[in-house]
């Protein structure tokens, strides 16, 4: 007899679906009917779950943003080595590919953002953690005398997310001569420059 699912199960999986529907549908045409199509359900049991859409659709949006902070965080809490970290903080932060889904639900909640304060938030939470991140690397690197900055460590750490940004876009967009690898050798040659290392970890 197969098992009931959990509340909380149930919630996940219906995160996943709205995640699915963002993608297939964007962000400004997903309706109710297509979340409870991609979960298998009715829309009532949907609304059982999240009487209101857009806090589903927030928490869809949420999840998919983990991988680009939280993940991150504990993968570099596991190494040492300021080089290594930044290394490995350029490489994590690009799609895997053209359809790397977290990335389509961060491309879609970009082009909502200007009409729904709530989306705009959430990005900037987002980049301002990611900013967080680089610059604590940054600083910790030039303590250590591993990194000889060229300027300080908060222009860097922005201009590194900013180029994440852009040529993970490119990316997404199926450019024909930028994927993953090349787009991380581009934003690791600014970060040569901008940190007097030659991070070859």
């Amino acid at each position: 007899m197969a098992q009931r699912k959990s509340r909380d199960d149930r919630r996940i999986d219906l995160i996943e679906a709205a995640r699915r529907a963002i993608i297939r549908h964007g962000i400004d045409g997903v309706q109710l009917s297509h979340v409870a199509e991609e979960a298998g359900l009715t829309s009532g049991a949907v609304l059982y779950h999240y009487p209101d859409l857009s806090e589903l659709l927030v928490e869809a949006q949420h999840a998919g943003m983990e991988r680009f902070y939280e993940q991150r965080a504990r993968q570099l809490a596991a190494l040492t080595d300021p080089a290594e970290k930044l290394v490995v903080t350029v490489r994590s932060g690009l799609p895997t590919g053209p359809l790397d889904p977290d990335v389509r639900l961060l491309n879609e909640l970009g082009g909502a953002a200007g009409r729904n304060r709530v989306y705009g938030v959430l990005l900037t939470s987002l980049y301002d953690r990611q900013v967080s991140m680089y610059q604590a690397i940054l600083d910790t690197g030039a303590a250590l005398g591993v990194f000889k900055l060229s300027t300080d460590s908060l222009t860097i750490a922005r201009n590194l997310v900013a180029l994440e940004d852009a040529y993970g876009y490119r990316i997404t967009a199926r450019h024909p001569v930028i994927g993953p690898d090349e787009a991380a050798e581009l934003i690791l040659s600014y970060a040569r420059t901008a940190t007097g290392n030659d991070l070859t970890r």
